[in-house]
């Protein structure tokens, strides 16, 4: 039932992009805001190759997560900024017209201003739109369920004050849009939710998995779910008696899989090539990165590569604390991905926190290379006008503590100089917002990519220099 822990921490990160014109490459190794680009305001400018940003609508900050439903999006509320002012909850953002983005309408029932977390999920099936309210890391019992055929305005379907029993931090969609799965991170109960009739969201079951929930990935039939561990692992579950709505449905654990390069997993995106079933996971904390998991057998997922870029490199775990000191508890961390198609994907786009947002060629799962970033503006000192930023909300400390896995991991293994983690930044004990923090998945629109990031807000990216073609099934393939 439990497969090996993965191997160790790869040494060679995925080979870098070559950024053509128009590009204002990174200053250091890849992925990484040196400590000189932060204090010499060089990082205000931000970094991008082979990708251009059309357009922005700034607000007061995006959020941990922001989604997207056709040529609109969605931006994450965060608690309590999500409270401050006459115009709280989830900004609602048209790019219909990509270089001028503008906010349509503001979501502001309970569930969605009482901070969305990485809870706000959209639909393409479905054509909803939920979000639950995480006032701190947990919340519970209120959810928001929209309709969003008409993007720009979406319309309240249920009342969501009536209380479900759910917990709250994370959640995400079957990809018929019929089951919502909700999660809080204690006391580690996972609740399908059935969305049949979205005016009355009503829970299935819930099923108790002790500190393993975070985020999800859901086979394209519905049937599995690929449940991310807090700790370091997935495990795998068969979810058909919800899925076809029998009598009394209850979650079978098949499997699972722990590791440790890395800790926090954050999502999965299931994906085909071929006949071949593999996962794209992530992993929020300890330089994890994003690990290729074949689940050909269920009963027996096995890693197969790990996707770092150089400043997630154990030999660099030093240079990393380095630059990173005075930004805050997350540094250069993998979060949320997007594929750009379930089936035969050709790319996967990435929020990479501090490293901005990082687009791989994934044509071959075994032998992946960047083919462009772009690392937005830092918004240095600007925390006043970023109430509804998790950055701006975390600046109480800047100390990078969820890199601290990779840390401990580098100085087992010999790798870590402690020389090398002293810059001109060492000892700062507030965030100063130097590099920004990009959670959400890039959503694939052709050769465009919609993202929030937490300090830029929601932004219109395009690919340039002919490194992409959109395929003609393009779908943007968040997992969940």
């Amino acid at each position: 039932m439990t497969a090996g822990p993965a191997a160790a921490a790869p040494r060679l990160p995925i080979a870098k992009a070559d950024c053509g014109p128009g590009s204002s490459p990174e200053t250091g190794m890849q992925g990484d805001v040196p400590a000189r680009d932060r204090d010499s305001g060089r990082s205000t400018r931000g970094y991008n190759c082979n990708v251009k940003r059309l357009g922005q609508y700034q607000g007061h900050g995006g959020g941990i997560t922001s989604t997207s439903y056709d040529h609109c999006g969605y931006m994450g509320s965060m608690f309590p900024g999500s409270m401050v002012g006459p115009d709280t909850g989830v900004a609602v953002v048209d790019a219909s017209d990509p270089t001028h983005l503008r906010k349509t309408a503001t979501l502001h029932d309970p569930a969605l201003s009482g901070g969305t977390w990485e809870s706000l999920k959209a639909n393409r099936n479905s054509k909803l739109l939920v979000g639950m309210a995480v006032p701190l890391l947990t919340g519970a019992g209120l959810m928001g369920v929209y309709d969003v055929s008409d993007c720009a305005h979406p319309k309240l379907l249920n009342n969501p004050s009536n209380l479900l029993p759910i917990t709250a931090h994370e959640g995400g969609f079957s990809p018929d849009g019929k089951t919502y799965w909700a999660m809080g991170t204690a006391p580690g109960v996972i609740s399908a939710v059935s969305l049949d009739d979205p005016a009355h969201p009503r829970v299935l079951t819930n099923n108790l998995t002790a500190l393993e929930d975070h985020g999800i990935g859901v086979s394209a039939d519905g049937n599995t779910l690929y449940l991310s561990h807090n700790f370091g692992g997935i495990s795998v579950w068969d979810v058909s008696s919800i899925q076809k709505r029998l009598p009394n449905p209850h979650m079978r654990k098949l499997s699972e899989i722990n590791w440790t390069s890395g800790a926090f997993t954050q999502h999965s995106i299931p994906v085909s090539y071929g006949k071949n079933h593999y996962l794209f996971t992530a992993l929020e904390g300890g330089s994890g990165g994003v690990k290729v998991v074949d689940v050909n057998n269920p009963y027996k997922p096995k890693v197969i590569n790990e996707l770092k870029l150089e400043i997630n490199l154990p030999q660099n775990e030093d240079a990393k604390l380095a630059s990173s000191m005075g930004g805050s508890l997350f540094a250069y961390e993998s979060h949320y991905c997007a594929a750009d198609r379930p089936d035969n994907p050709t790319a996967l786009a990435c929020g990479w926190i501090s490293s901005g947002i990082r687009v791989f060629d994934v044509r071959d799962p075994m032998h992946v290379k960047e083919i462009a970033y772009y690392n937005p503006p830092a918004q240095t000192n600007k925390h006043l006008d970023l109430w509804n930023s998790p950055h701006t909300l975390a600046s109480f400390t800047g100390i990078p503590f969820l890199s601290a896995p990779g840390i401990v991991q580098s100085l087992a293994q010999g790798d870590f100089d402690p020389a090398q983690a002293i810059s001109q930044r060492s000892g700062r004990m507030f965030a100063d917002l130097s590099s920004d923090w990009c959670f959400a998945p890039p959503e694939w629109r052709g050769d465009k990519l919609y993202v929030g990031c937490s300090d830029n807000g929601y932004q219109v990216l395009q690919l340039t220099n002919d490194v992409y073609t959109p395929p003609a099934d393009q779908q943007s393939h968040v997992g969940s």
